[in-house]
């Protein structure tokens, strides 16, 4: 609340203190800065009705502008040692717009910051800290609390030469402290300045009126309830609550103080009870600390399991790499030995070459026989040479992939929490894609949410999913690619304990960027049979009395007329993608694109066959479902209705009827390619192409629908992010 309801609170808790039914020092956390975490000095009453010190909004920011000017570094906030930014508000950062300031300013320029209270984004506007009130009320009960706190400690007088008198009052006009004598010097008597008002010593000294901020030659005397702050009468009569409700100054001040004081005295009352929570609070908080203990040696005997799991993993492993190591080098050792033996003067060469020395034949027959084998084989090993084992150790990498997604995973899983379900039926994908989800049971529900998504890809065997934390059972995603597949899973968390993953949904995305546009109530609209809702976005063919009236001069055949609207926005090039919904119960509907040359000779043709009609004269049937892609057709449409999807006949569709009729789909989009010339027809929901034909864009091109006798075509809507979630969505 502003100056009203502040005043109104602590008035009335120094109405208890003055009666003595309140100690000075139970109240002190309310006299506390959240800033600068001391007591308040000169407090203002920031918007969010908290109160910050006056040099504190100051600091703030500056330290803000700082972390701007820095880029946000650590050290940009070193400078203010009597207030530390939050890690929250520094998240907040990039959601907080300012403008530049001199190094040597003594007034910020930036009117927007995160209130240390509670964390909401602050604008102060242009006024800037001026726009705010002076907490009065506050700041006497601070001093008072002070004198309290230093009973011993005596204000000096203001005006003494060294060494300072005690002061022995406090003047309220001058803003300044006396002893005796001074006070007589500067308020002489038969002098103005002897009418002053003065009380006891004090350094709180407030104005007698509280003056506008936005007037500053006018005092508040109403009070605006939509605001909740006092006005003046500029205020009311041309400022920014010109509109607003307000009352007057005295009437809220009753009124403030009659609620707040029997909402104080209902809480003083039930004492006993409060005591009684403060007894069952303190058994909670030993509780907390035994069960948190347990739940630490629970946790780490957990982890200990799996480090010991590892370890013996890793043992293991190692052991089996160090086996296949020695093994290897048992037999590539020997092999170098046996390649060492074929040089010359050592081992095989050098023993041979002493056998060649032998003279008597019958001893180196006897002898030459085995070593000749044995050169032969040497031979052909150094012809053909492999070594004896292969030196890399592909075959023991330790293969971690799943087990990390598993460890990372890794949670406190609670069976009360239950799992999220992501709801298929309020999810969709069309301008940006909307998740919904929402769980099963009412107990034990989540506090906040993770929301993981992945693109689809045949290529990428691993996808990185990216992650986004939500407050709500619902988010708007951005920046997703066109024809494109996503999987989405979400888990909710209470606390540090997690529920397991949703199952996997996957949405498609358009093939092609969304078209916006809005039915046309200028160009051809006939205004007798289509009704248009205020939006635009709706059209509805009325079949009534001018239908029935029309056929009173019908003998034979079935003359009927299509109603044609179209798109307020044409497309000349590129490729897009617009969707709509068809009402089941609607008989006759054509949708499809016309060029702007075609235009007019679509709204002057209105007497167009759209049912197979039997003229007597004619001898044919002249209703043939191809007779819309005719050259001579101003248009390139298909048919829906009775629930269904009729696929044009052309040359290459199937001749049995059945087969080109299709059930209708709850949602129909339309997908244009201007370049490539093909117009595209899509059920919306799967985003598959139901049928694709060759379209002339030569000209502008434009959405088209037809409707006749009872039937109802609405546009898709626009994914919207809710406010404060994308800004750029309004």
């Amino acid at each position: 609340m502003a100056v009203g309801a502040e005043s109104s609170r602590f008035g009335y808790i120094l109405d208890l203190l003055k009666r003595d039914k309140v100690t000075i020092k139970g109240i002190e956390r309310e006299l506390i800065c959240p800033a600068c975490k001391e007591l308040f000095t000169h407090p203002l009453i920031l918007p969010c009705q908290h109160n910050v010190c006056h040099k504190c909004v100051k600091e703030i920011l500056f330290a803000f502008e700082d972390t701007f000017a820095d880029g946000g570094s650590e050290s940009s906030n070193q400078s203010s040692p009597r207030i530390k930014i939050s890690s929250s508000s520094m998240d907040r950062i990039d959601r907080i717009s300012r403008s530049g300031r001199k190094r040597n300013s003594l007034t910020p320029r930036s009117s927007l910051f995160p209130c240390p209270g509670c964390q909401r984004d602050i604008d102060l506007g242009e006024r800037g800290i001026n726009g705010l009130f002076r907490n009065f009320t506050l700041e006497t009960i601070v001093e008072r609390y002070r004198q309290a706190a230093r009973a011993a400690i005596a204000i000096m007088c203001d005006f003494c030469k060294p060494p300072p008198q005690e002061s022995t009052k406090s003047c309220m006009d001058c803003s300044a402290s006396y002893c005796n004598e001074c006070f007589k010097i500067h308020h002489p008597w038969g002098t103005v300045k002897a009418q002053h008002e003065y009380v006891g010593p004090t350094t709180n000294f407030r104005p007698k009126i509280l003056m506008c901020p936005e007037h500053e030659m006018e005092r508040v005397n109403m009070y605006c309830e939509l605001c909740r702050r006092p006005v003046c009468h500029l205020c009311k009569l041309g400022g920014c609550h010109a509109n607003h409700r307000v009352t007057t100054m005295s009437t809220a001040y009753k009124t403030l103080k009659e609620k707040l004081s029997k909402d104080i005295e209902y809480l003083i009352s039930k004492e006993s009870q409060v005591k009684a929570h403060i007894t069952q609070l303190d058994l909670l908080l030993k509780e907390t600390e035994c069960n948190s203990e347990r739940a630490k040696e629970e946790a780490s005997q957990s982890f200990e399991k799996l480090s010991h799991v590892l370890e013996e993993k890793k043992s293991a492993a190692l052991k089996a790499i160090e086996a296949s190591k020695n093994l290897r080098l048992e037999k590539l050792q020997t092999q170098a030995e046996e390649y060492q033996g074929l040089l010359e003067n050592n081992g095989l060469v050098g023993y041979a070459q002493e056998v060649l020395k032998e003279t008597d034949p019958s001893f180196f027959v006897q002898t030459a026989k085995q070593l000749h084998v044995r050169i032969q084989k040497a031979t052909e090993s150094l012809k053909n040479f492999r070594p004896a084992a292969e030196t890399t150790f592909e075959d023991f990498v330790v293969d971690i992939a799943k087990q990390e997604d598993i460890l990372g995973d890794l949670a406190f899983h609670s069976n009360g929490l239950e799992t999220p379900e992501i709801n298929e039926e309020q999810s969709r994908v069309y301008n940006k894609a909307l998740i919904s989800w929402e769980c099963p049971g009412k107990t034990d529900s989540a506090d906040t949410y993770v929301l993981e998504y992945h693109k689809l890809n045949r290529e990428e065997e691993s996808a990185t999913w990216q992650e986004i934390k939500v407050c709500s059972k619902s988010k708007v995603i951005s920046d997703l690619d066109d024809n494109s597949s996503y999987a989405f899973r979400v888990r909710g968390y209470k606390g540090s304990i997690c529920s397991p993953w949703s199952q996997e949904v996957i949405l498609h995305t358009p093939p092609a960027p969304v078209f916006s546009f809005l039915f046309d109530d200028k160009c051809g609209y006939n205004s007798e049979h289509l009704l248009l809702n205020p939006g635009r976005t709706s059209v509805e063919s009325r079949a009534g009395f001018p239908l029935l009236l029309g056929s009173e001069h019908m003998q034979v055949g079935c003359y009927t007329t299509l109603d044609y609207i179209i798109g307020d926005t044409g497309i000349a090039k590129g490729k897009h993608f617009w969707a709509f919904h068809v009402e089941a119960y609607s008989y006759l509907v054509k949708v499809g694109v016309v060029s702007s040359s075609k235009i007019q000779k679509l709204f002057h043709n209105t007497h167009d066959v759209t049912s197979p009609r039997y003229e007597q004269d004619s001898g044919h049937d002249s209703g043939s479902e191809d007779a819309f892609f005719d050259s001579s057709q101003p248009v390139t449409l298909v048919t829906l209705g009775m629930k269904k999807f009729f696929i044009p006949m052309t040359p290459a569709s199937p001749k049995d009827p059945a087969s080109r009729i299709l059930p209708l789909p709850s949602c129909l989009g339309i997908c244009l390619d201007c370049d490539k010339g093909k117009v595209g027809f899509y059920d919306a929901g799967r985003m598959k192409c139901l049928y694709e034909s060759k379209v002339d864009c030569s000209g502008m091109m434009y959405p088209a629908f037809a409707l006749m006798g009872g039937a109802a075509v609405h546009l898709e809507k626009a994914v919207r992010a809710r406010y404060g979630e994308y800004h750029d969505d309004f």
